[in-house]
């Protein structure tokens, strides 16, 4: 559980600053290279008519790629909204506004008041939440078809240079963030009926798109 004792923190962090520049990123040079491996693995399994839940969707620009991809909407839940004013200007921009929401909290937390989707995403989310076998197993539970997550690799060198940068934002900002072992997220979404059928390691991030068997 994160949102009781530290939303306040997680805006801090992921602050209108943060927001303003992902937006500006964004509309300069489209999605990161993770963020598109994600949109590319799930348009080829197609998204047409698609419903799409993205938790953590920061300004929305995967939602935004789904639904210019063929998806028929999309259902933002973010624990900060300090987004929200990037987000919808973001939408706005692309017509699509009409066509995606967006609501607060922590997303374990709201098991009954979210609808599930055809395709579920967690982009960098998993990283940021303490108990990665609820967050993960809530997010299967809600994919109807598809589940797309990304998380950091886990091995010896992004361990050291995660918790180097993790140090400083625990001093700053009381924030913790976490490199789950894949078996944990993985098993977790296995033990809901998913199975891999696109697996992709960076240098950092490791995607991961699964389908329900």
């Amino acid at each position: 559980m994160v949102s009781a004792c530290c939303a306040p923190r997680y805006r801090k962090v992921f602050s209108k600053r943060l927001a303003r520049r992902d937006a500006r990123r964004y509309r300069r040079k489209g999605l990161d290279k993770t963020a598109r491996s994600i949109v590319d693995s799930l348009a080829e399994r197609g998204v047409s008519d698609a419903s799409v839940l993205e938790v953590g969707g920061g300004v929305g620009a995967i939602e935004i790629e789904l639904l210019k991809a063929g998806a028929r909407e999309a259902t933002v839940v973010e624990l900060s909204e300090e987004y929200d004013g990037e987000a919808a200007e973001l939408l706005a921009e692309n017509g699509l506004q009409n066509r995606v929401s967006r609501r607060h909290g922590d997303f374990v937390e709201l098991e009954g008041k979210v609808d599930p989707a055809d395709v579920v995403v967690m982009h960098r989310v998993v990283c940021c939440y303490p108990d990665p076998e609820s967050l993960v197993g809530a997010a299967a539970e809600h994919a109807q078809r598809l589940l797309a997550l990304s998380f950091p690799r886990d091995n010896w060198w992004v361990r050291v240079g995660w918790y180097a940068v993790d140090a400083w934002f625990r001093l700053v900002y009381r924030f913790e963030s976490f490199v789950h072992p894949h078996e944990r997220i993985l098993g977790a979404a296995a033990r809901m009926g998913f199975t891999p059928v696109h697996e992709h390691s960076g240098p950092i991030w490791h995607v991961a798109v699964l389908e329900r068997r």
